[in-house]
């Protein structure tokens, strides 16, 4: 197999679906019905042009930027350029920062105070945003990096992953999102079969982890629809919730992509479920990049994405990267 530039596919998957649904965000299912998201498209929600990224996207490249230059995980740093994205407009579309979480401007703010990346991040029942997961995908591509390279187990990458998670969202709920949205990162990467094989195979091997490692299993449970990816595929649209509630939006992501077969399928899917439309398009995005490739992204798609050339270098691209289809 070629050798494919696993930060392109990922990255670049996790921008164009927060792209795709930027202009449609808070709408309800029904609102987007009745005019359907079938590609690229301007204005509506921000009053923004076509291509323009939100939140997601500025916190997941300003978390890439960092891993990149520190060659590592460094959370100082890491909240450091979430701070310039906040106050200086940094890593956005138009050097200004908006969509912002209440929960991560909190946590800012708090490490902007106090300078403790440790202890800046939300751990009560209102901080199971979406927030971490939205933008984790850095840190899983590191994590499966340092694994196959013999450096990190598997204990290893999650409390990594729940370090970066808690930075901005620090409740186990959250954190476990973030690593089971790991544990597919890597089975993708690493695995064998289709996309669902794949993510069947990382949520087995992320549940087993966690049944072993938390010893009070409730919030474990919150997840439990995604034990079985064969029957949460037969769940019908209606009984599928897209909101910014953590497991709401892993659910509604993984959903889409198990229904689908095509990269732009899945992210259509994703985004006309309607309300947190740009965060469960980035975080189906990331997968769905991961396993269809840089080169399965419609090229309008691409060529509709604002700082598209900057982000690619930060990638390590541009290089047209093939998937594991």
């Amino acid at each position: 197999m070629t050798k494919t530039n696993i930060w392109q596919n990922g990255i670049m998957g996790v921008v164009v679906g927060d792209a795709l649904g930027c202009p449609v965000q808070f709408e309800s299912r029904a609102e987007v019905a009745a005019h359907p998201v079938t590609g690229m498209r301007g204005y509506g929600t921000f009053h923004l042009p076509e291509g323009s990224w939100t939140d997601d996207s500025s916190l997941t490249l300003a978390l890439l930027e960092s891993i990149r230059r520190k060659d590592g995980i460094d959370l100082d740093d890491i909240m450091e350029n979430f701070m310039k994205w906040l106050y200086d407009g940094e890593f956005t579309p138009y050097g200004r920062s908006y969509d912002i979480g209440q929960g991560t401007r909190q946590a800012i703010d708090r490490y902007a105070s106090r300078r403790d990346a440790k202890k800046c991040g939300g751990a009560d029942e209102w901080n199971n945003g979406n927030g971490s997961l939205m933008r984790i995908m850095p840190a899983c591509l590191y994590c499966s990096e340092m694994m196959s390279r013999g450096e990190f187990s598997d204990k290893d990458a999650i409390e990594t992953i729940h370090a970066v998670g808690s930075l901005t969202h620090a409740h186990i709920r959250a954190n476990i999102a973030c690593g089971l949205y790991f544990f597919m990162v890597d089975a993708v990467l690493t695995g064998e079969g289709s996309l669902n094989d794949r993510l069947q195979a990382g949520l087995a091997r992320g549940f087993a982890f966690y049944d072993s490692y938390l010893a009070d299993k409730e919030n474990l449970h919150c997840y439990d629809r995604l034990r079985d990816l064969a029957a949460f595929s037969a769940v019908p649209a209606d009984r599928i919730r897209s909101t910014g509630y953590v497991v709401d939006a892993l659910e509604a992501a993984v959903w889409s992509l198990v229904t689908t077969d095509l990269f732009d399928q899945a992210l259509l899917k994703a985004v006309n479920l309607g309300d947190d439309t740009d965060t469960v398009g980035a975080i189906a995005g990331g997968l769905a990049g991961l396993y269809y490739g840089y080169a399965a992204i419609p090229e309008d798609w691409l060529n509709a994405i604002k700082r598209r050339d900057w982000m690619e270098s930060l990638c390590g691209g541009p290089d047209p990267s093939p998937g594991i289809v």
